[in-house]
């Protein structure tokens, strides 16, 4: 069975951060393992407070999955400070762990900030170096580019400068635009591939980033190209959020099991 782990945040809640990277992992047949960076006090209205894991025990993490059960794919998700984005780097880097998503969480979806200043600058300059594909929201990218982002032209424009960041690949999504249809831009050395979905107008939007990037991790897991993976991991999470679950007040988790793996 093809392996997957990831390395972020929990979510109290079960809509986001590890737990949803772990669920979408088992819809897509993978087998998922996880270290731990931060435990958050969280429900679908918001973050009520944050605790961090000391960098080293986050390395002690990944070095005991990765010198036992090893893994296909690593998708990181919410890294909090930049001890820990540093340390996630490193080990990452010394034990050669392949097809590197990197989903550069910075404020949840309801607005909390999950990543400090420090550790922003750590994603841009230290871990993104070593990702096979960043997948960036457009507030994210914003920051990454440092650029405002408008437009279908300016997440093109602000792709090109992430790629110059060093990642083999940016999957700028658009999912803060305007318009009928969802588009996301995937940006390499060879071009350009639009992901399109029809835009859904729903509660079931809690934990789509980290549902997106663990689809795509676990696509490449299973040896998928990336602009195929991209594209399933588009669909399945279009499909996650059409069969959304209802629970809570806020912002809904998506159903992560709507289809066989």
């Amino acid at each position: 069975m093809k392996r997957a782990l990831t390395i972020a945040g929990s979510d109290s809640g079960g809509g986001a951060g590890i737990q949803a990277d772990l669920k979408t992992f088992a819809a897509h047949g993978v087998y998922g393992t996880s270290a731990i960076t931060a435990l958050t006090a969280q429900n679908t209205r918001g973050v009520a407070g944050i605790h961090s894991v000391p960098a080293e025990f986050v390395t002690l993490q990944i070095e005991t999955i990765a010198g036992d059960i090893g893994c296909d794919a690593v998708k990181t998700g919410m890294l909090a400070t930049a001890a820990i984005v540093e340390a996630v780097a490193a080990a990452i880097e010394a034990l050669d762990l392949p097809r590197l998503v990197v989903d550069p969480v910075m404020v949840a979806k309801g607005g909390d900030r999950l990543l400090d200043t420090d550790a922003v600058h750590a994603v841009a300059t230290v871990l993104l170096r070593l990702a096979h594909v960043v997948t960036p929201n457009i507030p994210e990218a914003e920051v990454l580019a440092d650029m405002r982002i408008e437009s279908l032209d300016d997440m093109r424009k602000a792709g090109r400068r992430i790629l110059e960041r060093g990642p083999l690949a940016v999957i700028v999504k658009g999912g803060h635009l305007d318009g009928d249809e969802s588009i996301d831009l995937l940006i390499d050395a060879a071009g350009e591939t639009r992901l399109v979905a029809p835009r859904l107008r729903v509660q079931s939007t809690h934990g789509t980033g980290c549902t997106f990037a663990a689809a795509v991790a676990a696509r490449l897991a299973r040896g998928e190209p990336l602009d195929v993976a991209a594209r399933g991991a588009k669909e399945y999470v279009t499909g996650a959020m059409r069969h959304g679950v209802a629970v809570g007040a806020g912002h809904q988790p998506l159903g992560h099991f709507w289809q066989a793996p």
